[in-house]
């Protein structure tokens, strides 16, 4: 199965941490979704951790890895489901343009506030997927501005 990473689970390291084997990781990307910082950090009710939100002209990169059940379990754990966010199969565009199905964790709503940046160290997670992603997006997540 298919786990798609949009966030600080980018870092390989990060993903291992948390009891995430994985057989590949490859650059993927989801069309008609944003990224944003509004999900309210557990540690931290003024940083922002990263979130997917609708949008009709948008795209988000991220790194797709091929896991196991037992991989799943553990993410479900780590992202705080179903408190927090929910999982959800979206349909992920890989570099060649082929498709495939993959999980994928979105805040819930009562966890959301638009107010929120993220930090240096948590955006840092993120900028470790930049081994994959394209240089474009890559500018952009060092350009988000952050609460320090």
């Amino acid at each position: 199965m298919w786990y798609f990473a949009y966030d600080s689970n980018m870092d390989e390291e990060r993903i291992r941490k948390r009891g995430v084997n994985f057989n590949e990781r490859i650059y993927g990307f989801i069309k008609g979704w944003r990224l944003a910082f509004n999900k309210v950090a557990s540690e931290n009710p003024n940083e922002g951790y990263a979130n997917i939100e609708k949008d009709d002209n948008g795209i988000v990169e991220g790194i797709l890895y091929q896991i196991k059940e037992d991989g799943l379990k553990n993410l479900d754990r780590c992202e705080g489901v179903p408190d927090h966010y929910t999982r959800e199969e979206l349909e992920v565009l890989l570099g060649n343009k082929e498709k495939v199905a993959a999980y994928v964790y979105i805040a819930n709503k009562g966890k959301v506030n638009d107010k929120l940046k993220p930090s240096k160290e948590y955006l840092s997670h993120l900028l470790k997927g930049c081994d994959l992603l394209s240089e474009i997006y890559c500018n952009k997540l060092r350009n988000i501005e952050t609460i320090n």
